[in-house]
């Protein structure tokens, strides 16, 4: 085949050629008559004029011929190609479905699951061990044959699983039809490392794919059944999977009568009021302000009721950094229907000081502090980078925008440092106080830390410890407090001075408890009794339920000495907190006489 070089020689040499052989004839004729010399003047030498004859010279290369041909070949030959592939991708389409999960959605973790648990990987040779949880704290995951040895090192650490391999195709049968799973890792933006499932399936209809869908949605709610999502934004206004967390029971919850009530019963008809909601023309919105002071159990109530009304919860920092009035709007719209929306200190979003203050009615409750939390007042403001402005957090909860079905949580500590128009009806709906701890929610939390495990399995592996202990020499029973091993330890060791002579070895200094023994056996009716005294021992109102609960805790398997040290960790508190008082009164002094 001619080179476009060799066809531009041509046609330049035949030009060339046509116009020596005119002006050749035209010296040939000089002595003719004028009149053929000026008809000769006047022809065009070479190139033809009109364009049938520059098409018949222009074919009259043999070269420009065979690219022509070419030309017309090689465009025939694109054409069947691209109707071939349109008509192979029409007719792949009309037999395979193709569904794609990105990584940043919760499909993803739906199809992860769900292939883990599939028996195919049991015999598949090529698979990725891994151990993500894909956001569950359960056994979901966990290959075959783990957990059967509980006491092996490896029992409870992160569960084994099979995955699909990096772009690796596998394929198996699901209800007589084949799949084909292909895990496919790529970089996004900023070279941000993305993986993505895709499922193709041999199916004609959408009706094998919703099955696998719903199946696997349900396998993953099925494992995380027993515990509760914990969602947070990031710098781009994307809701993430952050944490789970296992469901905490109400039981578990001390307050004081009526409270829990009052929340899981209104929360209920809520959620199940859409349609009358929805009938009257008012958006089906609910919103809780829960106020008070620290460590009263704010936050724990927000945790039961969520894993009680089965939803998760999102948490909506308002000092989150370059956070705007636009960010959270947008964070708000993207909630989904029914979930829990927290704001924890929503107070703070626009006093952004370095301390948690108190409400004045806190205050009364505890004077002593009063002194100190004034001096604290007086500390400079800390920087914020987050913009959001009141008028923007109150168009994101009612406005056009917002979500509606969600339940809005809010806490804080100063309640006279709310704006009212955050805490009108609409926005917040319920207002519940949350005070320091009462004699009742002392005698409750005892119960609930020395009442008897009724679980079968707890008891019967305790009963199965006591008979290995009882088998042995009468030495220790296992069950006595920490003092009482103390003691007996320390008299059989004088006992037996007399008889050695050897230097007793350091003890060991630390501070706390140690939960190394176990605490005796009570019954509901003994605990019942304790927990009277130990409730006549706290005072009203002066101790929040932490401040409690961080007491007992050192006195996990010491019910009895929980009583008896009662008195003096009241006035140990006490006098710490006058002693702070005294300080921060020496503080403030200065600035008062100036």
């Amino acid at each position: 085949m001619a080179s476009p070089l060799l066809l531009a020689q041509q046609f330049l040499s035949a030009v060339t050629t046509s116009g020596i052989s005119d002006q050749y004839s035209g010296c040939i004729n000089s002595t003719g008559s004028n009149s053929t010399l000026s008809s000769d003047a006047t022809q065009t030498p070479g190139i033809p004029t009109d364009i049938s004859s520059l098409i018949g010279f222009l074919v009259s290369f043999s070269a420009l011929r065979d690219w022509l041909k070419l030309i017309v070949f090689g465009s025939a030959l694109e054409s069947c190609r691209r109707l071939c592939l349109y008509l192979y991708t029409k007719l792949y389409n009309s037999f395979f479905i193709t569904a794609r999960f990105e990584e940043d959605d919760s499909s993803y973790d739906w199809m992860m699951v769900w292939l883990s648990k599939q028996p195919s990987w049991k015999t598949a040779r090529d698979v990725q061990i891994s151990t993500r949880t894909f956001n569950l704290s359960s056994n979901a995951v966990m290959i075959e044959g783990e957990d059967e040895d509980p006491n092996s090192i490896a029992h409870g650490n992160r569960p084994l699983a099979y995955l699909p391999s990096e772009s690796t195709v596998h394929s198996f049968w699901y209800k007589r039809r084949w799949v084909r799973v292909t895990r496919v890792i790529r970089q996004g933006y900023y070279n941000r490392r993305e993986e993505v499932i895709e499922l193709c399936i041999m199916s004609t209809t959408h009706k094998v794919l919703n099955e696998l869908l719903i199946e696997a949605k349900k396998t993953y709610q099925e494992a995380q059944q027993n515990t509760i999502s914990i969602y947070s934004s990031d710098c781009n206004n994307n809701w993430n999977h952050i944490a789970s967390r296992p469901k905490r029971p109400l039981t578990s919850i001390v307050l004081d009568p009526g409270v829990k009530d009052l929340l899981i019963d209104d929360a209920r008809d809520f959620m199940a009021s859409k349609s009358w909601y929805s009938a009257r023309g008012i958006p089906f919105r609910r919103g809780y302000l829960l106020y008070g002071a620290p460590g009263s159990g704010k936050t724990s109530i927000i945790h039961s009721l969520a894993g009680e009304l089965g939803l998760d919860v999102y948490i909506i920092s308002l000092s989150r950094s370059l956070l705007d009035d636009t960010a959270l709007s947008d964070l708000i719209s993207n909630l989904p229907e029914k979930c829990i929306a927290l704001m924890e200190d929503i107070d703070a979003a626009f006093n952004q000081t370095l301390h948690r203050d108190l409400d004045p009615e806190d205050d009364k409750e505890n004077p002593e502090e009063d002194d100190e939390k004034k001096s604290q007042a007086s500390t400079p403001f800390a920087p914020t980078t987050s913009r959001v402005t009141l008028s923007g957090l109150l168009n994101a909860l009612d406005g056009v925008g917002a979500q509606e079905g969600r339940i809005l949580f809010a806490t804080t500590n100063k309640y006279s440092a709310l704006d009212p128009a955050l805490c009108r009806p609409g926005r917040m709906d319920i207002h519940i106080h949350f005070k320091l701890a009462s004699k009742f929610q002392a005698r409750e939390l005892y119960r609930c830390f020395y009442l008897p495990d009724s679980e079968k399995e707890e008891r019967e592996e305790n009963e199965k410890k006591a008979i290995d202990i009882k088998a042995k020499p009468a030495d220790d029973s296992g069950y006595t407090s920490v003092d009482e091993k103390t003691t007996l330890l320390s008299s059989s060791s004088s006992s037996d001075a007399g008889s050695t002579v050897s230097s007793d070895p350091e003890p060991v200094i630390f501070n706390g408890s140690s939960h190394r023994a176990r605490g005796p056996q009570l019954s509901a009716a003994e605990v019942a009794a304790l927990a009277m005294q130990f409730a006549e021992i706290i005072p009203e109102r002066e101790f929040s339920m932490a401040a409690l609960q961080g007491y007992l805790m050192a006195y996990k398997v010491r019910p009895f000495e929980a009583i008896k040290d009662a008195p003096a960790w009241i006035e140990k508190e006490r006098h710490e907190a006058a002693k702070k008082a005294a300080k921060a009164s020496k503080k403030t002094t200065p600035s008062d006489n100036v």
